[in-house]
């Protein structure tokens, strides 16, 4: 599955002003709300898996994910904040970029084959600066489309 099929432009957000880990994933839940998945279970899915361990990838970068039982689909969502945040990271540094993935309940190995993706992605640090510095949820898209064909990512 291709990232981009998981993204739409209207689940990226930029500049997003958040303070926390918590409303950051917050925000991210109420843009993932898919079908009869309302964004209460999103957030509470998200923060459990939270408490298993930060999801914080490093270098600015987290990947929040959850399985959902209501979920019919993968969906992703992207945030690009204002100013980093504390995510528990392993290296201490602010997180900055946030997508969020929710699969359905069923997807273990769908699961972990796009959560390796997305990690592959987001270890490009040339693709991470030109994310941070894009001015439209339109320039995030068309740039990770444009990563992702470069790489032969799906």
């Amino acid at each position: 599955m291709k990232i981009t099929d998981l993204l739409t432009i209207e689940r990226i957000q930029i500049d997003t002003d958040v303070g926390s880990k918590k409303r950051a994933l917050e925000v991210l839940s109420e843009i993932l709300v898919a079908g009869d998945a309302p964004a209460s279970v999103i957030f509470s899915k998200l923060i459990g898996r939270e408490r298993l361990g930060s999801t914080g990838l490093g270098h600015g970068v987290a990947l929040p994910h959850a399985r959902i039982e209501q979920s019919s689909e993968a969906r992703g969502a992207l945030i690009k904040l204002s100013q980093g945040i504390d995510f528990d990271a392993f290296d201490r540094q602010p997180v900055d970029l946030l997508f969020a993935l929710i699969v359905p309940a069923h997807f273990t190995d769908e699961h972990l084959q796009i959560l390796a993706s997305l990690a592959e992605l987001f270890s490009d640090q040339d693709l991470c600066r030109d994310l941070r510095q894009a001015d439209s949820a339109e320039a995030i898209y068309r740039r990770l489309q444009a990563w992702q064909d470069a790489h032969g990512l799906t």
